[in-house]
């Protein structure tokens, strides 16, 4: 049992071994060299290559769009899908004329032709990243602020790829990245990453126009700039805000007082005492006329 076991195992491997060199010897097709990332910027063109030296006759090629789902970009001589309008075939290759993010992800290549052993399929992967641009980055930045406090200003970008990095301008300078107190009169932290501005300890030197430019190696934009304005807190809006409540608070406990003199709030005890006495009497000649009436 041991020898026939090795014996069918032997000719197994024979036989895969003769189909490996057939496939290769007939058509020069071989097996794929690695994984392909092909690199291209929004809205320009990008080549798919599937690897393969030669067309082998009789072939059938077939591209597909790999994920969740598999769905075909090139099956049965025609391009499928919104590749339709924006694709073209070279040879095995597909050229895209104009790519949209949406196009990023992986993609295979699969190609089959007929054998003396059957049926011979070769494929290829290949990844498409896209590059994308920033948009306009969406920017926090406070109209006002009290000096001494703790101010940050925020920036943030969503659609860029690679991710982006941020920096600051004020007044349409450009803000250093490590500033120096001394020689900005200014105590804050840029984070290039994130798209924060943290001032530590707002002054009014920090008053201006400030904005926010989100780049990456595609491009770059910059939202408006937005005035943000540093006061010192003034004492005396302080005593004029205390004054305002108490004189609020002073108004109404002298209306309350007139009220009372008044006796507006004594004519409306006396009403609702008499419209109590009223409904009692009601009820008891009620009661006595309904006695009288079954003693009858």
């Amino acid at each position: 049992m041991a020898r026939r076991s090795r014996h069918r195992l032997l000719l197994l491997l024979l036989r895969y071994l003769v189909v490996a060199l057939g496939y290769h010897k007939s058509f020069g097709l071989s097996a794929p060299k690695g994984h392909q990332v092909v690199t291209a910027v929004e809205y320009q063109e990008a080549i798919l290559a599937c690897k393969n030296p030669k067309k082998p006759i009789s072939s059938r090629l077939e591209w597909k769009k790999l994920g969740r789902s598999v769905s075909f970009v090139y099956y049965q001589q025609a391009f499928q899908g919104d590749f339709k309008d924006r694709a073209e075939m070279i040879d095995f290759n597909i050229r895209i004329k104009n790519v949209t993010r949406h196009d990023a992800g992986k993609y295979r290549c699969e190609v089959s032709a007929p054998s003396e052993q059957g049926q011979i399929l070769a494929e290829d992967t290949i990844t498409l990243e896209v590059l994308v641009a920033p948009a306009v980055p969406s920017c926090e930045i406070p109209s006002f602020a009290v000096s001494g406090t703790v101010v940050e200003l925020r920036c943030q970008d969503k659609e860029g790829n690679p991710a982006p990095e941020y920096v600051w301008f004020k007044d349409g300078n450009r803000l250093l990245e490590n500033p120096n107190a001394r020689s900005t009169n200014s105590s804050y932290t840029m984070n290039t990453k994130s798209g924060t501005l943290k001032f530590n300890t707002v002054s009014k030197l920090d008053s201006g126009e400030y904005s926010c430019e989100a780049h990456n190696s595609v491009g770059y934009r910059r939202c408006p700039q937005k005035l943000m304005q540093v006061d010192d807190l003034s004492l005396g809006g302080i005593v004029a805000a205390v004054v305002a409540v108490v004189l609020v608070i002073c108004a109404c406990g002298l209306g309350v007082c007139y009220a009372q003199r008044k006796g507006y709030f004594s004519k409306e005890t006396s009403f609702q005492k008499g419209t109590a006495t009223s409904n009692v009497t009601t009820v008891s000649e009620n009661d006595f006329k309904h006695t009288k009436s079954f003693i009858i």
